[in-house]
């Protein structure tokens, strides 16, 4: 990610950046080669992308008043997500190359991604930083924000390559990290999420204060299962929101990579710690005074209807894309798909998996005959301990099991 934050015009400021792969299905823009590098395309917008405009090649905020929730009370903020951008060679980190107008209060951001499999990710990272993974195709995504209604950031030009540095941090097959954090009720009916989603009632998606693992619109790439704490409701829901309170604390991350509040343990949100322990003077990094310990906030479909919740409480959060394996992506009609006890349509129902959401396939058994959207078949997936859906409506790639017998 690059953050301009200064008045006036930023002109070919150099950035590194990872490599990135856009999503198999979703809209893309075009980019030109240029030499060993490439320029991003800024004057084709679409369904994928929130709140920009690339008239006349200018990429700027289409409307500079407009607030994604009822929390944000001034100011704009956009986005633009970029093709998937096949590599010459293999590389780790993605230079880039500036121009913009950004008065002042507003800021341009670049973040990229680098694709590790079919459907697989390292999280976005901010342009010239090394990636987690050499990687092959890469995808960027431009951030546009504004703290000022009417007053816009616009970019020029963005000029982009890819290059090699001694890897930190590599990304390693690892079972998925968990957290004990602090949940609350997003609500917002009505509202837009980060990724351009308009938000319904009894929604199903997930929200961390980090923009590292926001899956693009109508995706789960960054997918979390949530449990309570007791174990006994989960729900396995797409990341599309950026919040609670902070938006650059990836606590689940390492302090090697996490981008802000490194002296916190890992696991820890700041919100948790500003609330419980005093941590930066009870504050978030916008300056707010922290009201609840929030490290997740939860749409109403996965509150109430995943995990049967009624008030704000702990729960248990695996953050699905930190760990790897074979995975399938839950296609429904739109409904969530119910979790099962056991491979049977008659099985206690342990909670939901979402549409979009990516699960990881853990091992297959068979059950009960089922017909769904890939067919008909007597094979389920076990999704977690004790947690399984018929491989008829999971997207695996295969007509065949991927993971092995239970």
């Amino acid at each position: 990610m690059i953050r301009i934050r200064k008045t006036g015009r930023v002109t070919a400021a150099v950035l590194a950046a990872g490599a990135v792969t856009a999503l198999a299905g979703a809209p893309a823009h075009a980019a030109t080669a240029v030499a060993s590098g490439w320029t991003a395309d800024l004057s084709t917008v679409d369904g994928d992308d929130v709140n920009v405009t690339g008239a006349g090649g200018t990429l700027t905020l289409a409307d500079a008043a407009w607030h994604r929730t009822a929390l944000v009370f001034a100011g704009s903020e956009g986005s633009l997500l970029l093709a998937e951008h096949p590599l010459g060679s293999p590389a780790n980190r993605v230079n880039a190359g500036l121009t913009a107008d950004t008065p002042k209060g507003t800021s341009v951001e670049v973040d990229v991604r680098g694709r590790t499999g079919a459907d697989d990710w390292t999280e976005w990272t901010p342009a010239g930083t090394p990636l987690r993974a050499t990687v092959g195709s890469v995808q960027v995504r431009i951030r546009l924000h504004s703290t000022t209604d009417g007053v816009r950031p616009a970019v020029r030009n963005v000029t982009l390559s890819a290059d090699s540095v001694p890897q930190v941090n590599a990304l390693l097959a690892t079972t998925p990290l968990t957290y004990k954090v602090y949940g609350t009720r997003e609500g917002l009916v009505g509202g837009t999420t980060a990724n351009g989603h308009k938000i319904v009632s009894h929604d199903h998606f997930v929200s961390f204060p980090s923009g590292k693992s926001v899956s693009p619109k109508g995706t789960g790439n960054y997918t979390a299962r949530v449990c309570r704490t007791d174990g006994s409701k989960c729900e396995y829901a797409p990341v599309w929101e950026v919040g609670p309170w902070n938006e650059r604390d990836d606590y689940w991350n390492p302090a090697s990579v996490r981008s802000e509040f490194k002296d916190l343990p890992q696991g820890k949100p700041e919100a948790q710690a500003a609330y419980l322990d005093g941590y930066n003077g009870k504050k978030d990094d916008s300056g707010r005074t922290v009201q609840n310990p929030a490290g997740i906030d939860l749409a109403d479909g996965v509150f109430w209807d995943g995990l049967g919740m009624s008030d704000n409480g702990y729960v248990n959060v695996t953050y699905l894309w930190t760990g790897s394996g074979p995975t399938g992506v839950v296609s429904t009609a739109g409904d969530p798909l119910n979790v099962r006890a056991s491979a049977g349509t008659s099985a206690a129902v342990k909670g939901l998996a979402a549409n979009y959401a990516k699960v990881t396939i853990e091992c297959y058994t068979t059950g009960d005959t089922v017909t769904g959207k890939f067919g008909t078949s007597n094979i389920w997936d076990r999704i977690g301990a004790g947690h399984y859906v018929s491989d008829t409506y999971l997207q695996t790639g295969s007509d065949s099991p991927v993971a092995p017998l239970c």
